[in-house]
C-alpha cells in the first residue's frame, strides 16, 4: 500500500499535525517500536501517526537539509521492521516506503490506529528482558501509559463495535453520494436542501461513517455497509438468500439473492416474501358479520426476525442471513448465536436483552429508516404478532457454543390442513400405479387418503380414482383393514353414508 501522504507534507507538517509525525535522524529499534505502539493504540483517536527515517529533529521541527539513510540500509532496516511488528501484542505491521527527498534516501512508516488496541510493546530490545509496557502519544513524546490510561486503552477497545471500525481496505470512493441522497431523503433530512452545497467527504463527514486524518479519510464499515454499491467487496456474503422449497425432494425449488446496501436487501427480500411467501385465508363464520381473517405468517414476524438477523449477524464471518420457506414453516437463519450474556432460559420465554450490541451503527440506521422502533422491542412485537394470527409461537434454537441463531414459524394451522391434502393427492397422482391395482397397493393409498379427513366408502373409492359404486374387492379392503384396526368407522351403524376414518385412541373414545 502507497502511503497516503507525501514527503514535502510531511516534513513541512502543512497537512498532518506536529503531533502525529516523529523524525528520526537514524535507525533505532528500541525508540521505534514504542513509538509503533503509541501510534497503534492510537489513545486520542487522530489517526495514529508517520515515523520519518533519515531527517534529523531539532526542537520538534525537521532539521534541513535532510540527512538520509544509505541504499544499502533500506532492506535491512524494513527486515527489521517486520520483526518489531511481530513483537508487538497483538502484531501489528505498519506500512513502509522508501522515498527519494532532495537527493537523499528516507524511510517513511505510517502507523494508523490499530484495530486490536490495547497494544503492547518491550521496554528493551536485550534478549534477557521480558518488561512489556503500553504505550501512547503525549503531545509530540511518545511515554508510558500510566494505570489509568492502560485502563482507557481497554474500555476503548471494549467499545468499538465492528461496524464503527475503520475499513483500511476501502476508500471514500467507495462511498456513493447516490446512496447517501437516498437516505437522507427516506429521513426527510434537512441536509437535502444543502445537498448541492456538500460533496461526498462533507456529507459523510456530517454522517460519521468515514474518519481518519484529512490526508487519509477512509470509511467506517458502517458506511459501507448502507452507502457502498455492494457490501459484499468488503464484508464476504453480507448479503440475505431466499431459498423457497415446495417439495421435501427439492423439486421446484427457487433461491433468490438479496444484494446492495443492507437496508436495500432488507426491503427487497421482505418485499419478496410479502407478495410470493404470504397468503391470506378468509372463512365465513355463521352467525357473525365479520369473517376471520388469518396468515398463513404474519408478516410483521416474519419482518422483526429478518431485520433482528441483519442487524446481530456477525459481519466478520462469511455467511449470509438465510430464509428457508418450506410446505409448513419458515425458518431465518444468522451467523453467530445471541450474545452469551443471553441464557437458555432467557431464549425459552423469549427475553433476548443482550449485555453488549455486536452492530451498534447498524441499529442507529436502522431506526432513522423505520425499519426498527428502539431498543429491544423486536421479540414482543413478533411474539404478539403471532398471538394476533392464532399461530404458535417463534421457535429460538441456538447451540452451546452460540455459533448460529435460528428463528423458525410454524405455518398457521388453518392453512395446514390444505397443505396435507394437495401433497397427498399430488402424491397419489404421481405414484398411483398404472393399470391394475394390487391390495396392498389400493391399502397404501387408502391410508394417505384418510390422512386428509373422513370419507365414506364410496367416496373413498372415487377419490382413488374408480367409477361407479365401491367393487366388492375394495369393500373387503375395507373390511379388512377394520378388522385389523386400522380404520374404524365414525358411526357405529355400517351404512354406505357411514364415514371411515384412520383408528386413533381420539376416534375410540368418541364412539364409546
Amino acid at each position: 500500500m502507497t502511503i497516503p501522504i507525501s514527503v514535502d507534507s510531511l516534513l513541512n507538517a502543512n497537512i498532518v499535525e506536529q503531533t502525529r509525525i516523529e523524525y528520526k535522524a537514524g535507525w533505532n529499534p528500541k525508540e521505534v517500536i514504542h513509538t509503533l505502539c503509541a501510534f497503534a493504540n492510537d489513545y486520542s483517536n487522530i489517526g495514529g501517526g508517520y515515523l520519518v527515517i533519515g531527517v534529523e529533529e531539532e526542537e520538534g521541527l525537521p532539521k534541513r537539509p535532510v540527512k538520509g539513510i544509505g541504499e544499502n540500509q533500506v532492506d535491512r532496516i524494513q527486515k527489521e521492521l517486520l520483526n518489531l511488528g511481530h513483537r508487538i501484542s497483538p502484531v501489528y505491521l505498519p506500512e513502509c516506503e522508501p522515498v527519494f527527498y532532495e537527493e537523499k534516501l528516507l524511510l517513511l512508516i505510517w502507523a494508523p490506529g490499530g484495530y486490536d488496541r490495547p497494544y503492547q510493546a518491550p521496554v528493551s530490545l536485550a534478549k534477557a528482558s521480558s518488561e512489556r509496557a503500553y504505550y501512547i502519544r503525549r503531545f509530540s513524546n511518545t511515554v508510558k501509559a500510566n494505570r489509568s490510561e492502560v485502563r482507557q486503552l481497554r474500555d476503548l477497545s471494549e467499545v468499538t463495535p465492528f461496524d464503527d471500525r475503520v475499513n483500511l481496505t476501502a476508500t471514500l470512493s467507495d462511498i456513493k453520494k447516490s446512496w447517501v441522497l437516498d437516505y437522507l431523503r427516506e429521513v426527510d433530512s434537512t441536509l437535502l436542501a444543502q445537498r448541492d452545497d456538500f460533496d461526498t467527504a462533507e456529507l459523510a463527514t456530517i454522517l460519521r461513517i468515514v474518519k481518519g486524518p484529512i490526508e487519509n479519510v477512509r470509511p467506517l464499515n458502517i458506511g459501507l455497509m448502507f452507502f457502498a454499491d455492494n457490501p459484499a467487496e468488503y464484508f464476504r456474503y453480507a448479503r440475505i438468500e431466499v431459498v423457497d422449497i415446495p417439495d421435501p425432494t427439492g423439486q421446484g425449488m427457487v433461491e433468490r439473492t438479496f444484494t446492495g446496501p443492507l437496508n436495500v436487501q432488507l426491503k427487497s427480500a421482505l418485499q419478496y416474501i410479502r407478495n410470493n411467501v404470504i397468503a391470506e385465508l378468509v372463512q365465513k363464520v355463521p352467525g357473525q358479520a365479520e369473517a376471520v381473517r388469518r396468515f398463513n405468517y404474519p408478516y410483521e414476524a416474519i419482518e422483526e426476525a429478518l431485520v433482528n438477523a441483519i442487524y446481530h449477524k456477525s459481519y466478520q464471518i462469511p455467511e449470509p442471513v438465510t430464509v428457508r420457506i418450506e410446505r409448513d414453516k419458515l425458518s431465518i437463519l444468522s451467523i453467530p448465536g445471541p450474545d452469551p450474556s443471553i441464557s437458555d432460559e432467557d431464549l425459552s420465554v423469549f427475553r433476548l436483552m443482550a449485555a453488549h450490541n455486536r452492530n451498534r451503527r447498524i441499529g442507529e440506521f436502522l431506526k432513522e429508516v423505520k425499519m426498527i422502533e428502539g431498543r429491544n422491542t423486536g421479540i414482543p412485537t413478533m411474539v404478539a404478532a403471532l398471538r394476533r394470527n392464532e399461530s404458535d409461537p417463534p421457535l429460538f434454537q441456538t447451540d452451546d457454543e452460540r455459533s448460529y441463531f435460528q428463528v423458525t414459524f410454524k405455518i398457521n394451522r388453518l392453512f395446514l390442513d390444505d397443505i396435507r391434502q394437495k401433497s397427498i393427492t399430488d402424491w397419489l397422482e404421481r405414484e398411483r400405479p398404472k393399470g391394475r391395482r394390487t391390495r396392498e397397493q389400493i391399502k397404501t393409498e387408502l391410508m394417505l387418503l384418510l390422512k386428509t379427513g373422513s370419507y365414506s366408502r364410496r367416496e373413498a373409492y372415487a377419490a382413488l380414482g374408480y367409477t361407479g359404486s365401491p367393487s366388492s374387492t375394495f369393500i373387503s379392503i375395507v373390511d379388512e383393514m377394520i378388522d385389523e384396526e386400522q380404520l374404524v368407522y365414525i358411526t357405529h351403524e355400517k351404512s354406505p353414508s357411514a364415514k371411515l376414518t384412520l383408528k386413533t385412541t381420539e376416534n375410540l373414545n368418541s364412539r364409546n
